[in-house]
């Protein structure tokens, strides 16, 4: 038994911090790239390249409440209903059918919230669906 047992205390094992920044003051930590254990240079995590100048967002962005995802939500259906012009392409292309399907989703919502919205987002909500609902009978009308 004795012999088990100091078998049993020789097979700990050793924690070795392998993290590249020092977790106290952030910067770099040499021990950390002389590891004989080391990842090979495939193996390593590659970092996502920078977005191009132009893709970066110039101002911050707002806070998301309802109000902001519900007017996001009728942004996208005026452009689908060309409205305004398509942000990516910078174009105007019509998508009537997508932009049913962006108003119902808008009257789901709507339908799924009532009673729990204070009454300037029940307004905001009712206003912009009227509003689409208008553009959409004459975005029908056009076709």
């Amino acid at each position: 038994m004795a012999s088990e047992e100091g078998k049993q205390e020789s097979k700990g094992f050793t924690v070795q911090d392998r993290r590249r920044f020092s977790p106290e003051t952030g910067e770099a930590r040499a021990e950390a790239t002389d590891s004989p254990n080391e990842t090979t240079e495939a193996a390593k995590p590659t970092e996502a390249p920078a977005a191009p100048a132009s893709e970066t967002p110039q101002e911050p962005l707002p806070d998301i409440n309802f109000s902001t995802f519900v007017i996001s939500l009728s942004t996208q259906a005026l452009m689908h209903l060309g409205e305004i012009t398509n942000p990516i392409s910078g174009k105007i292309d019509p998508d009537v059918p997508a932009a049913k399907q962006m108003i119902d989703m808008l009257a789901m919502i709507k339908e799924k919230t009532s009673g729990n919205l204070n009454a300037n987002e029940e307004r905001l909500t009712q206003d912009i669906l009227f509003d689409l609902r208008m553009k959409y009978v004459e975005a029908v009308k056009k076709r």
